[in-house]
């Protein structure tokens, strides 16, 4: 890594940060583009040439599931997006939440959340984790109070973990204001940082502790890999890489950490179509007559309109999502009726993508926890993406006139 790298901005991060072309001092390589080294095992200098790195009293490798040269550069990368100190990738976001609730809580521990979270984590964190582990989580029924948050907390809390802004209900988390009551309670602050990405919010600078992200959404952006990371202090980060992500085999594939890196040079770039068609077709269903309601920060009457616009002033991201009138058969009828938009269980792809989130990513929910959590059966979820913006508006027109 060159000297100039802290006076960077996000733009050079992007392209730069883990290795670069200039300086050229690449003695094995000479590439313009990172190279994709696809070893699961390094040669030894000596037989205590393995000691010495596992103890880092040296720099190097000598097996693939606890490190690789090209999945160190990408979390070189991301810690320097993001600003922390260390970052691990793992095979899937998933992995990187699954690795940090094994390695800070224990039987009989707690955690603490609210129902705007991820479906798949509010599965392992409400349904998974007490019946395998042992492990409890107090729901915050009311995200939008500090003082609820700080009620959930017990002596047994071992970490809180915030979305922000949720899937799929956009719900901002004040993180400044939940920092200082987890600092005060010398507890980790986890924030899933997806939606936004380092280019829109940094919870470190916020007074989070980890952040972790999907990398298979915006940070790669094109629907081909699986990922996922967690970036903190590095006492806390190299405590999960020594202690227990070599254990459970978590390391992300250098072949798909390659492809993440590539398609990250135009992070920041791609954040920025994809806040200016969100927030311009949240705009244009806000006002359509079939539409109950939208979800986008943006828009003065979202609960936490002020909070988005003080926490995250560069732009709310490109997921937004809107109750249709007629229900889930209403909902189903327009997302199949779509000519441009397929329908897919993701978000964060440089295509226009909809997802029905009450069948598919929050099925696991009773019919009364997605109530509460604003996942109405008429809601469809939409991923902006860098189409034109005339032509995401178009298809979404002659959909709604089918209802």
């Amino acid at each position: 890594m060159v000297a100039e790298q802290k006076e960077w901005r996000e733009g050079t991060i992007a392209l730069h940060t883990g290795y670069s072309p200039i300086p050229l001092n690449m003695k094995l390589f000479r590439s313009f583009t990172p190279p994709i080294v696809q070893s699961s095992i390094y040669p030894l200098e000596s037989v205590d040439q393995y000691t010495r790195i596992c103890d880092n009293l040296e720099p190097g490798y000598h097996y693939g599931r606890t490190k690789n040269p090209t999945v160190d550069v990408l979390q070189q990368r991301l810690t320097a997006l993001e600003g922390g100190e260390r970052t691990l990738v793992t095979a899937s976001g998933m992995h990187a939440v699954f690795s940090l609730l094994f390695h800070l809580a224990k039987t009989g521990d707690e955690i603490v959340t609210s129902h705007m979270t991820y479906g798949e984590a509010y599965r392992l964190f409400f349904q998974l984790m007490p019946e395998h582990m042992g492990i409890h989580a107090r729901l915050v029924e009311n995200p939008a109070s500090l003082e609820d948050w700080e009620r959930q907390i017990t002596a047994k809390t071992r970490f809180v973990w915030a979305e922000t802004p949720s899937n799929p209900t956009l719900f901002i988390t004040d993180i400044k204001g939940l920092s200082e009551i987890t600092k005060a309670r010398r507890i980790p602050l986890i924030v899933d940082n997806t939606l936004g990405t380092a280019c829109l919010l940094k919870p470190l600078e916020l007074g989070a502790d980890i952040v972790v992200l999907s990398l298979t959404k915006y940070i790669c952006g094109n629907g081909s890999i699986i990922g996922g990371a967690m970036i903190g202090k590095e006492d806390v980060i190299g405590s999960v890489a020594s202690k227990t992500l070599g254990y459970i085999g978590s390391t992300m594939d250098p072949f798909a950490a390659w492809i993440t890196l590539m398609s990250m040079e135009t992070l920041p770039i791609r954040m920025s179509k994809h806040c200016s068609n969100a927030e311009q077709i949240a705009t244009y269903l806000d006002q359509h007559q079939k539409i109950e309601r939208v979800n986008y920060p943006s828009l003065p009457h979202h609960p936490q309109h002020e909070l988005a616009k003080k926490q995250m002033p560069r732009g709310y991201g490109g997921l937004l999502s809107f109750v249709v009138q007629g229900g889930r058969k209403a909902a189903v009828n327009t997302m199949e009726s779509f000519k441009l938009i397929p329908i897919v269980p993701s978000f964060g792809t440089s295509r226009t993508i909809a997802t029905h989130s009450a069948t598919h990513t929050h099925s696991h929910m009773s019919p009364g926890e997605r109530q509460k959590a604003g996942i109405f059966d008429g809601l469809i979820r939409l991923s902006a993406g860098l189409e034109d913006l005339e032509d995401i508006i178009s298809d979404l027109e002659q959909a709604l006139e089918k209802i």
